[in-house]
């Protein structure tokens, strides 16, 4: 019975495994463009609140930006 099993399993998984190579790549490849999609989406919305989080931590070290010269 168990012999059986064994053999169905891998019989099974063989027969799954033929011809999805294509499908995965392109499941694959349609997750990281949804994933891609949804960054820029939260950089889109949350861009402006991060900008402004960011000035207004300069203002208060009172940094005027730049970056050169001499103190």
């Amino acid at each position: 019975m168990l012999s059986n099993l064994m053999y169905l399993r891998s019989f099974l998984i063989t027969r799954l495994r033929m011809g999805d190579r294509g499908a995965t790549a392109v499941e694959y490849g349609l997750i990281v463009a949804l994933i891609a999609a949804v960054i820029v989406g939260i950089v889109g919305v949350l861009g402006g609140q991060v900008q402004a989080a960011f000035q207004a931590v300069s203002d208060a070290i009172g940094g005027g930006g730049g970056g050169g010269g001499t103190p």
